[in-house]
């Protein structure tokens, strides 16, 4: 039997997610299982998995297996990553392409476990939202368990006072519509024949479906290419890449929702990964409520891609990057 008392990196979290973060390799329905029955104390007194937990709370723990990890299992090396921002509360990082953001469905290990490698002294750090493994650009984690609830809340809400902004740079096949500046299309998550997941538009009254919209503004027009300013109002997965190539033009690069051959082609050319990249984020400071504004600009890879481009007009629309 195990009593922890809890500390500024368990204050506000849910009984669940307390004990899931703990109990790593014990299966979601044994944990809920060992709170529905009592076995699980706050206080010396039977506690609801949605109970929230203050600095100073006694949890009680039972006895329960753990799985071992493989002795040949990869260890995350550490790593640090560019710094865009960072107090003690928050933590804004430029994730490059092609790394993770956690581990988990065939990826040992991704950006939040090298961090944590990296920063052993660490009390608390954790993702507070996440970018697919082909996109560079702002990822924000949290320092503090305060910071990570205010942020998450804010990412959930997206309105009121506490607008957030997330702005992406996407490069697209052919000629964007100047006039098509708003994509208010629902979306499903499912999964495909081999297993993977993938997201389809769907009609509004969609059961299953839910509410997407993204604003989209030209930045450059090329030859055979657009560049686009995509902001999220709603942050579904995959949204961007699906709404895009639903309106019949795909990000480059994209090889879920892509031009499967034109890809293979443009990676000749130089562009090896799918072209999109978090490039701006507006968000109210989770402890002071001051407006922070963060930026990121164009990997390196991604700017010589579009240097190589002909230009079709040189007027510019948006902000460039």
């Amino acid at each position: 039997m195990r009593r922890l008392v809890v500390d500024e990196a368990g204050e506000g979290q849910r009984l669940d997610n307390f004990l899931l973060r703990l109990l790593k390799g014990v299966p979601k329905t044994h944990v809920y299982r060992v709170i529905r029955s009592g076995e699980v104390r706050v206080n010396k007194g039977r506690a609801a998995a949605d109970t929230r937990l203050a600095i100073g709370d006694e949890v009680r723990v039972p006895p329960v297996r753990v799985a071992e990890k493989p002795a040949d299992a990869p260890t995350a090396p550490p790593r640090e990553f560019p710094i865009l921002f960072e107090d003690e509360h928050l933590l804004a990082i430029a994730k490059p392409a092609g790394v993770a953001v956690h581990g988990g469905s065939g990826v040992s290990f991704g950006v939040i476990e090298q961090l944590r490698q990296a920063r052993p002294a660490a009390k608390f750090l954790e993702l507070v939202h996440r970018l697919d493994r082909e996109t560079s650009g702002i990822l924000l984690l949290a320092k503090k368990r305060s910071a990570l609830v205010a942020l998450q809340d804010q990412f959930r809400q997206r309105q009121g006072d506490k607008v957030i902004g997330k702005t992406y740079a996407a490069l697209v096949i052919g000629t964007w519509p100047a006039r098509l500046k708003v994509i208010d299309v629902a979306l499903h998550k499912t999964l495909d024949a081999r297993g993977e997941r993938h997201v389809l538009p769907v009609a509004v009254d969609h059961p299953e479906g839910k509410r997407s919209i993204s604003l989209v503004q030209v930045v450059q027009v090329f030859q055979g290419f657009t560049l686009l300013d995509v902001t999220i109002k709603t942050g579904r997965t995959h949204q961007i890449r699906v709404h895009l190539a639903g309106e019949g033009h795909p990000i480059a690069g994209d090889d879920k929702y892509g031009d499967f051959a034109l890809n293979k082609a443009l990676q000749k050319t130089g562009l090896g990964r799918m072209f999109l990249h978090a490039a701006r984020l507006g968000l109210p400071h989770p402890l002071t409520n001051a407006p922070l504004e963060l930026g990121s600009p164009l990997p390196a890879e991604l700017r010589g891609f579009t240097e190589k481009l002909d230009r079709n007009e040189t007027r510019t629309y948006g902000q460039t990057f």
